[in-house]
């Protein structure tokens, strides 16, 4: 099976009937594709389609292959001043931005609580700004990542709560940070102490969106969201960001070529150098990965 969900590309070849897309054209490949024929994808839900079908979910093969054929209402056009490799990391901002955007909506001047020191903590807290929060704050178990995350984002506070203790007390220490709770957060962690946290961090009436995926059952304090009314948001996915996610990268809004930390060609020796890497969370350089680049040319 081929793997690979991130792609970007240029067009080779158009089927009969394709309109608003020409052969030469750079574009991004939203990797998920809907039945387009169900109630869910009707009302607009598509990511929620029963039937979807996504690059690199089994039995379904992936992008990491030199030819792709996809349909091309899932093919996104980049303007001159986008990259290639900006069009790959669509994929990821895809998702931080409909869990920021849509789920937590986060909204000018919003005080953004954001779990989670990877990509997608990375690029939640670059699309909170670009919504116009006043602070976020990104909490982390790994100092060198939280550093990364300054470093792509420097309006960005970040929070190493390792050993802080229960989720309880890391809520306190996250109200202290930022002088009262969030008015919304963004978890991208799926792990049950950092969602309880989200949670009583989050002022009465907020809202949590969960954007990682953890255990399938786990203990969360509900009568606490319950009372203050803290809305939980389950996130899957994303629909109808891509445009979203291009513009902002065309507008200079988000800096996604900061968290390309490794590029290697598509040959055997330097694919397999790139899966090495990734699995030990260091290159050949000695810098931690972020995200790796393969060049399918």
């Amino acid at each position: 099976m081929v793997i690979g969900h991130e792609g970007a590309g240029v067009i080779e070849q158009l089927g009969e009937g394709v309109s608003g897309l020409q052969v030469g054209d750079r574009v991004a490949l939203e990797p998920a594709v809907p039945c387009g024929h169900c109630d869910l994808c009707k009302s607009g839900k598509y990511n929620l389609c029963p039937d979807i079908k996504c690059f690199g979910t089994p039995p379904n093969n992936g992008c990491l292959t030199r030819y792709v054929r996809h349909p091309a209402s899932l093919c996104f056009k980049l303007p001159e001043n986008v990259s290639l490799e900006e069009g790959v990391m669509c994929e990821p901002l895809a998702v931080a931005t409909y869990g920021c955007k849509d789920r937590a909506e986060v909204k000018a001047g919003d005080k953004v609580l954001v779990f989670g020191d990877g990509p997608i903590g990375t690029m939640s807290a670059m699309v909170s700004f670009a919504l116009g929060a006043a602070r976020v704050l990104v909490c982390g178990h790994h100092s060198d990542k939280l550093q990364g995350i300054v470093e792509a984002c420097p309006r960005a506070e970040v929070l190493n709560v390792k050993g802080a203790g229960d989720y309880t007390q890391v809520a306190e220490k996250i109200r202290d940070t930022l002088e009262g709770p969030a008015n919304c957060s963004v978890d991208t962690t799926g792990a049950q102490d950092a969602m309880s946290s989200c949670i009583k961090a989050t002022q009465s009436g907020g809202r949590v969106a969960m954007v990682g995926i953890g255990a399938v059952e786990m203990e969360l304090p509900v009568v606490d969201a319950l009372i203050r009314e803290v809305d939980i948001r389950g996130t899957f996915r994303f629909r109808n960001t891509y445009p979203t996610c291009i513009d902002m990268i065309s507008k200079g809004k988000v800096d996604v070529k900061q968290l390309v930390t490794h590029r290697y060609h598509f040959n055997n020796d330097e694919v397999l150098q790139a899966f090495e890497d990734c699995s030990a969370g260091v290159g050949g350089d000695g810098r931690s990965t972020n995200k790796c680049m393969i060049d399918i040319n």
